[in-house]
């Protein structure tokens, strides 16, 4: 992820990641991303039922559970691994997480073990009741998907009324005194509605804002014909940067992120190079310590059966399953040919990605939407949208 607040809004300085040594275990939440360790961020995807069915779902939930779900205890054994191995954080996810009745102890069992809890849900079950119970247990953050307006958003949901309930569902979170952010992915279908976005967070005064550059995996795999163009990505971006420009000069501190395209962090770089060549370069350094896509690295996803998977979006690639094996055992398997690949990709991509200037900061981006557009798994990103001249190809 690509902090727009903190990178262009000067919200955070090379030496506040310094300050910490930047271990996982020992930075803040908000500067986790650049930790030198990379202990990974796990996905639980705790069940495939959802009470929704959305078109560009990476998960490919419905309403009924998967057979071969994992039991709660089978879920605290593995919180029980997560911890030892050093993880900082665990997102409950799904499916809708708030539809497995014992969400809640499943999230206070992983705060007791010293990592931080988070949910990402649609946001239309969390009532009063819900949000009180999930702060009593020192739940961290929930994240809650909309996707635009409320007809764009109900379309993509395919239920009318989602949008209002997700909006009641954030407003009871924030109540309760959980912080509370917004997740939007970006497709040609909506991007119209990101100023409306931004109309929402300020009026109901959410301090978070991530928008998620689409994956063409799972249903959103039938979105392809709606992806971007590069031409109006990039003034998306730029759109992005100037609303959190604006709102950061009138004194509104609101985080704002772009998730899932990693040449959003060498895009904002050469834009400050133009506007304040200084801070383009401390902008660099933390765009290092970044490092890029981390995928196999630092983000893992276990499935609702126990697969262990290199990210959220990549579930045809199955490292593992903890039912068998513990998970550190799983991510440090050196004899795992396609994983160690993963994790020293850089030497191993293709194309432009390979010689590409800023390879180091943006990590080769995403595998899986290459293996989805190309079949080729080391094949450039389509998504990526620097011309050949920015990346250093071409003088």
């Amino acid at each position: 992820m690509i902090g727009i607040s903190k990178l262009y809004c000067e919200n955070t300085e090379p030496s506040d990641v310094l300050r910490y040594g930047r271990k996982s275990s020992s930075l803040p939440s908000h500067l986790l991303q650049f930790s030198e360790d990379k202990r990974p961020v796990v996905i639980m995807n705790i069940t495939r039922q959802c009470n929704l069915h959305c078109v560009h779902c990476y998960a490919g939930s419905d309403s009924s559970k998967a057979e071969n779900e994992l039991s709660t205890n089978e879920w605290m054994r593995v919180l029980d691994d997560l911890a030892d191995f050093g993880c900082p954080v665990v997102l409950f996810s799904g499916g809708e997480p708030l539809l497995h009745p014992d969400i809640v102890s499943l999230a206070q069992y992983a705060v007791n073990l010293g990592m931080r809890a988070v949910i990402s849900s649609n946001g239309m079950l969390i009532t009063p009741e819900k949000a009180e119970k999930l702060a009593s247990i020192g739940l961290s953050y929930i994240g809650i998907s909309i996707d635009g307006g409320r007809e764009v958003h109900d379309s993509f949901r395919e239920s009318e009324g989602a949008f209002d309930r997700a909006i009641e569902g954030q407003r009871s979170a924030r109540k309760a005194g959980i912080k509370t952010g917004l997740r939007f992915t970006m497709n040609s279908r909506n991007t119209d509605d990101i100023p409306a976005l931004f109309d929402i967070i300020e009026r109901e005064n959410i301090p978070r804002i991530c928008f998620y550059h689409l994956v063409y995996t799972g249903r959103g795999e039938n979105l392809l014909e709606e992806v971007l163009s590069h031409e109006k990505t990039r003034e998306i971006v730029d759109l992005i940067i100037d609303k959190t420009a604006e709102l950061h000069s009138q004194g509104r501190k609101i985080e704002v992120l772009t998730v899932d395209n990693h040449c959003d962090g060498p895009y904002l770089y050469q834009r400050l190079k133009k506007e304040n060549p200084e801070r383009a370069e401390q902008v660099m350094k933390l765009l290092e310590y970044n490092g890029g896509n981390s995928s196999g690295v630092g983000v893992a996803s276990i499935g609702w059966d126990g697969n262990v998977f290199p990210d959220q979006f990549w579930r045809n690639h199955i490292l593992g399953n903890i039912r068998n094996r513990p998970f550190g055992e799983i991510w440090t398997d050196t004899e795992n040919t396609f994983l160690m690949k993963l994790k020293n990709k850089k030497q191993i991509i293709t194309g432009r990605c390979s010689k590409c200037k800023f390879l180091n900061v943006c990590g080769g981006n995403f595998r899986a939407r290459a293996e989805a557009v190309t079949g080729d798994i080391w094949a450039p990103d389509p998504a990526c949208y620097l011309t050949d001249k920015e990346i250093g190809l071409k003088k």
